[in-house]
């Protein structure tokens, strides 16, 4: 049997309604079924790839979903055309030597908080807006290179935290108010609000 040492990673990018995000997609999965967001770099220690990203200067967010990357540039930084080469080149040798993304057990310490996973103390209503965040909202903000976390709801207000592109992104009011909020409203009579954490 010919042995072919580590398989070739190939990476591509994609715009995000946010331009101070870029997706980084690649042909490898990175963080199975999952996605962690990491605001800063004090907050990267579960991920070895993340705390490499930061060390570019350029970073400012990184965002690790199943099969992609989603990173925000600092305001200093033009244009990303010119930075992109360099983060598919470090993202290439990265992945194909194997190297860790993310490591669990220091994940497991930091995400001792909500997700959008329901759990068996959770209420009916805490139930329906979670399944719906998974099977009709999760989909669509990752194809624009971001998520949505389900932090809490109480007297009729879901309150979401929004991650990866959806940070900060200039049209992501309007996905919450229009979109999430519109549907929530119309599948699950109990919620009259929806509302982002503020970072």
């Amino acid at each position: 049997m010919i042995k072919t040492g580590n398989p070739v990673i190939s990476i591509y990018t994609e715009m995000t309604p946010n331009p101070e995000t870029m997706k980084f997609v690649a042909n490898k999965l990175l963080y199975p079924g999952k996605s962690i967001d990491f605001a800063d770099e004090a907050s990267a220690k579960p991920s070895p790839l993340a705390q490499e990203l930061f060390t570019f200067p350029f970073i400012r967010s990184v965002f690790i979903a199943s099969n992609f990357i989603t990173l925000t540039k600092t305001n200093e930084t033009d244009d990303w055309q010119d930075v992109i080469p360099t983060i598919k080149q470090f993202l290439k040798e990265y992945l194909e030597d194997g190297k860790a993304v993310v490591n669990d057990e220091e994940v497991a310490i930091m995400k001792s908080e909500s997700s959008n996973e329901v759990s068996a103390d959770d209420d009916d209503v805490v139930k329906r807006i979670k399944e719906l965040l998974e099977n009709y909202v999760k989909p669509a903000v990752e194809m624009d290179g971001g998520a949505i976390q389900f932090k809490s709801y109480e007297n009729g207000t879901v309150n979401l935290a929004m991650q990866g592109s959806c940070s900060g992104c200039p049209s992501s009011t309007i996905t919450l108010k229009a979109g999430i909020e519109g549907m929530m409203k119309r599948m699950i009579p109990e919620v009259k609000e929806v509302v982002a954490e503020a970072e």
